[in-house]
């Protein structure tokens, strides 16, 4: 008996080919499977007449095999003429067999449902899905039919047997899927994510499109909050992990103090409040991941050095990331102009920088004499060893990867560096 945790390629028909192109999606478990859910829904609750089809509408519609056949062109194609009580339509198949071909005679009925375009001689429809001799219609019986997201070598059927094989297993499983608490508005609800997932992978035909189109179903938003409530204990998690983590306390004001007195200008209230805050993170052996948000000109680049002025006066290194060399080279200008007149030594590392320059940078800042490194991407190469890092700093932090923002981690021995 397969369980939600089994593997993907438990499932019938699923082999190394299929299973890649459904990592892909990040389904590699049973349990991922049911959480790709439907993009939209095909309305198959009703027979539409054949003259009341409109172009570009899709449609389930009934009819008699007229005629069935070859037209030769610039593509061969398979034209089956299908007729009811009202009207007329052909139907085009450009991929077909000569089984299929032998079943498409007349005397035989189709119920279809495609989308009708103009074709050369009026409205067609082009390779629609089809059933030969069906039962009686029962709209009663009819559902909505699920569209999911796709890709190249999974076709709609394909994604409806997969998800027809775990929707089973959902139902045999006795997992409880959810581990959180709902809040009082979804319990008066009363759905559990069993339900919902069943529901929205096979919904009944009295569904509401307009309201899943707007988010306003029960169902939907039963997933929607465990989606986003899942999403929030992961940041939460990844968080607490962080905070377990240590990081060196810098208390020194002495340096950050000689900075802002030297300045050609008095700092803004918004500045201060920032520096203040960011003391208060550094003054503590948890470490600081703080996020500065500022228009441009607004001042953020000083705010960055009385930060590091902390570190630095600690006997500790900085490191300062920046997403372009020009921007590398302006960080470089500001901060020299800055720190250098308070004994600071700076210095710039980037892609273009010169062999002799680049082992000069690098052995001074293994030695611990080099105490600022501004620098682009460069800074992550494993080459690239500080002494004592104790603070980065990363310039328009979305530019980088998180994991690219994380590594700078690794450049620190023994404590995680604070990061702004």
């Amino acid at each position: 008996m397969l369980s939600l945790q089994d593997p993907i390629h438990a499932l019938h028909g699923v082999g190394p080919k299929l299973q890649a192109k459904l990592n892909h999606y990040g389904i590699a478990q049973i349990a991922d499977l049911l959480f790709h859910l439907p993009r939209h829904y095909q309305d198959r609750s009703r027979l539409t007449a054949i003259a009341k089809l409109q172009a570009y509408q899709a449609a389930l519609f009934e009819g008699n095999i007229v005629s069935c056949k070859l037209q030769f062109g610039k593509r061969r194609s398979l034209i089956i003429l299908l007729e009811d009580d009202s009207a007329a339509i052909k139907l085009r198949l450009f991929h077909f067999s000569k089984a299929q071909q032998a079943q498409l005679q007349p005397g035989y009925t189709l119920r279809c449902f495609g989308e009708a375009r103009p074709g050369p001689a009026g409205i067609e429809v082009v390779h629609p899905e089809y059933e030969i001799n069906p039962t009686s219609f029962d709209p009663s019986a009819q559902c909505f039919t699920a569209i999911y997201p796709s890709t190249e070598g999974i076709s709609q059927q394909l994604w409806r047997k997969l998800q027809a094989q775990a929707l089973k297993v959902l139902e045999l499983s006795d997992v409880k899927l959810s581990l959180f608490e709902l809040p009082a508005a979804l319990q008066a609800l009363d759905i559990s994510l069993k339900q919902a997932l069943l529901y929205l992978h096979q919904p009944p035909n009295h569904l509401d499109l307009q309201a899943l189109e707007q988010g306003t179903n029960p169902f939907q938003q039963r997933l929607a909050f465990e989606e986003l409530l899942a999403h929030q204990i992961s940041f939460l998690t990844l968080r607490a992990k962080r905070r377990a983590q240590k990081a060196q306390a810098f208390t020194d004001q002495a340096l950050a103090k000689q900075l802002i007195a030297s300045l050609p200008f008095n700092l803004t209230k918004a500045q201060q409040l920032s520096i203040d805050e960011i003391y208060q993170d550094l003054a503590n052996d948890v470490p600081m991941l703080r996020l500065i948000q500022g228009d441009v000109g607004s001042g953020k680049t000083i705010v960055a050095a009385v930060a590091a002025c902390y570190a630095l006066a600690a006997g500790y290194q900085v490191a300062l990331l920046a997403p372009t060399e020009i921007l590398a080279e302006q960080h470089m200008q500001s901060f020299s102009e800055w720190l250098q007149p308070l004994g600071i030594r700076c210095a710039c590392l980037s892609g273009k920088s010169g062999v002799k320059h680049r082992r000069s940078v690098l052995t001074d800042l293994a030695s611990g004499e080099l105490q600022l490194l501004i620098g682009t991407h460069a800074i992550f190469q494993d080459q690239v060893e500080f002494h004592q890092l104790g603070l980065a700093i990363i310039d328009e932090q979305h530019r980088f990867g998180v994991h690219q923002r994380l590594a700078l981690k690794d450049k620190s021995v023994g404590f995680t560096p604070h990061q702004l």
